[in-house]
């Protein structure tokens, strides 16, 4: 993820993420396809086509040191909107406006959640 490589070469490790623009394609998850089940089986949905974007997300390093993104979105297009959580391979379509502001003096870190599976921001 590019967001993820600036990080990392600017020497951000913990930050919050916004962004406006647009979407050309690829797979956000929009929940667990059962909501009583761990670790959550991802129910993807397909992106077709441009959508227009507004996102938030954190990014804070894993237990390597590497920054990792996390973030959720809403996307529009022809009057619908989907949301979800935006996973690598969702492309950049024309225009992708990204704001990272550093947050210095933290310890957060991603750590792994054995009941889920995900690795979650420790504070």
């Amino acid at each position: 993820m590019c967001i993820e490589k600036f990080a990392l070469d600017n020497g951000i490790s913990v930050g919050q993420i916004i962004m406006v623009g647009g979407i050309g394609g690829g797979e956000v998850v929009s929940g667990p396809r059962k909501s009583d089940e761990m670790p959550p089986e991802a129910l993807l949905v397909p992106l077709d086509g441009a959508h227009e974007v507004v996102c938030a997300g954190t990014i804070a390093p894993d237990k390597n040191g590497k920054p990792v993104a996390h973030m959720h979105a809403a996307l529009g297009r022809a009057g619908k909107t989907t949301t979800g959580c935006l996973k690598p391979g969702v492309d950049t379509w024309l225009v992708g406006e990204v704001f990272i502001y550093e947050i210095l003096g933290t310890t957060a870190i991603r750590s792994l959640d054995k009941k889920s599976g995900f690795e979650l921001l420790d504070v």
